[in-house]
């Protein structure tokens, strides 16, 4: 090799990086309208919108896709409490618009709701089976949102390891009824993130810096209490279930066949 192809080679090395890295503010800027806050809504109460987690757009963006734990377990229907989502539009104001739970996966906690309104801009969900250890992504949503305010805040995690969501246990007061039952579902493999996810981030879609593909939707609570169930104390690891999941998931809800 000469010496300016040697020098041009080098140059494209060091040129990569640093592109990609110039591709981000415009994927983030991309996928913010389609980052909402999910809670619930009661008219009566101060504040009205109480926030419980993120969520994204999805399908034909009617549909926003969250964590089944952030739903809340019960409404209080004598002061018409409803599901509701939060979404900042036009000169940053917030909207709150009411949300109804059409579909979920108790086996990967997530869940699918229909919003009012008109549609947000969904985001594309990519390949999860081809996701590697060690590469990079994005997460975006609204860590410590209660106190912090709505405003969707954007980390970076590299993949630290490609796991089995539940790996039995050596003894058997170790497991707990939770861990048997993602036993007798079928274990499948999870996303360990080297980025620390804050509460309020699950439900954030993890995704691709250059092209915004969706590949995992964080998640701490649900991944930890399997995982870690023999732990006093869970650890500082943050996790996300594969897009892949979530896929199938609305592929059942099309065919009217999944769960509510």
């Amino acid at each position: 090799m000469s010496r300016r192809a040697l020098g041009c080679a080098v140059a494209m090395l060091v040129a990569a990086p640093a592109l990609s890295l110039a591709q981000n503010p415009s994927t983030i800027e991309r996928i913010k309208p389609s980052i909402v806050a999910v809670g619930s809504f009661e008219r009566t109460r101060n504040p009205q919108f109480s926030f419980a987690g993120t969520g994204f757009a999805v399908g034909d963006g009617s549909l926003v896709a969250t964590n089944e734990h952030v739903l809340p377990k019960t409404l209080n229907t004598e002061r018409n409490e409803t599901i509701a989502i939060s979404v900042r539009i036009q000169d940053d104001a917030i909207q709150v618009r009411a949300a109804r739970k059409v579909a979920s996966d108790a086996s990967a906690d997530l869940a699918l709701l229909r919003i009012d309104g008109p549609p947000l801009r969904p985001l594309r969900l990519g390949d999860s089976d081809g996701v590697r250890e060690g590469e990079s992504y994005l997460f975006t949503g609204f860590p410590i949102g209660a106190v912090l305010g709505l405003f969707p805040v954007t980390h970076r995690a590299m993949i630290a390891a490609v796991t089995p969501i539940v790996i039995p246990a050596a003894r058997a007061d170790q497991l707990d009824a939770r861990s048997l039952r993602r036993l007798q579902a079928g274990a499948y493999r999870v996303f360990q993130l080297d980025g620390t996810a804050y509460p309020g981030n699950s439900g954030s879609p993890v995704y691709r810096p250059d092209s915004g593909e969706v590949i995992g939707i964080l998640n701490s609570v649900f991944v930890k209490g399997t995982k870690e169930a023999a732990l006093t104390q869970p650890s500082g690891i943050s996790y996300a279930i594969p897009a892949q999941k979530l896929k199938e998931l609305l592929e059942r809800t099309r065919q009217g066949g999944a769960s509510p």
